[in-house]
């Protein structure tokens, strides 16, 4: 399990059995010293049970974005229940570090190779790439849409971005 890996898996775990947040790692690796929007997805069983991110940094650096949405994606994802204590042994882990969003057109789109973001007004629908099921780019761009309950019809703001993905 790679450091990216195991801050989110302490974050969670000592945030769930003793409702704190850790510190950063002191001192901290040179590759989370960056700031970067940073997705934590959490599985149980190879399903999903949680995803929460940020697709532009909040924090003052990688860690920091780690600690905050795995624990977020712990408790704070409406799809699901918070995780509970028994179901820690059974969570998988994955963070994927984003690049930041550039402006593009539907024929720059690649599902296997770049995330999607789409915007209209204060609506935002982001979809990271190379997700099960997730093949055309017209798939990609109607979940995204139908995240941020964006009509089909109503024209978006597309971004697109690459992810350095840690398991």
């Amino acid at each position: 399990m790679d450091n990216f890996v195991q801050l989110a898996k302490t974050a969670v775990e000592t945030y769930i059995r003793c409702g704190e947040a850790i510190v950063p790692p002191d001192p901290l690796p040179l590759a989370m010293k960056e700031q970067a929007g940073v997705f934590v997805s959490l599985k149980k069983e190879g399903r999903l049970r949680g995803c929460i991110g940020t697709f532009l940094p909040e924090k003052e650096n990688i860690a920091e974005e780690i600690i905050a949405n795995a624990i977020r994606a712990a408790t704070l994802d409406h799809r699901f229940p918070p995780i509970k204590e028994v179901e820690l042994a059974t969570i998988d882990y994955t963070v994927d570090l984003l690049s930041p969003p550039e402006k593009c057109t539907e024929d720059d789109l690649d599902p296997k190779q770049f995330g999607l973001l789409v915007e209209a007004g204060e609506r935002r629908g982001l979809l990271l790439p190379d997700l099960p099921d997730i093949i055309t780019v017209e798939e990609q761009l109607r979940i995204a849409r139908m995240k941020a309950g964006i009509p089909l019809k109503t024209p978006v703001r597309i971004y697109r971005f690459t992810v350095k993905r840690h398991r």
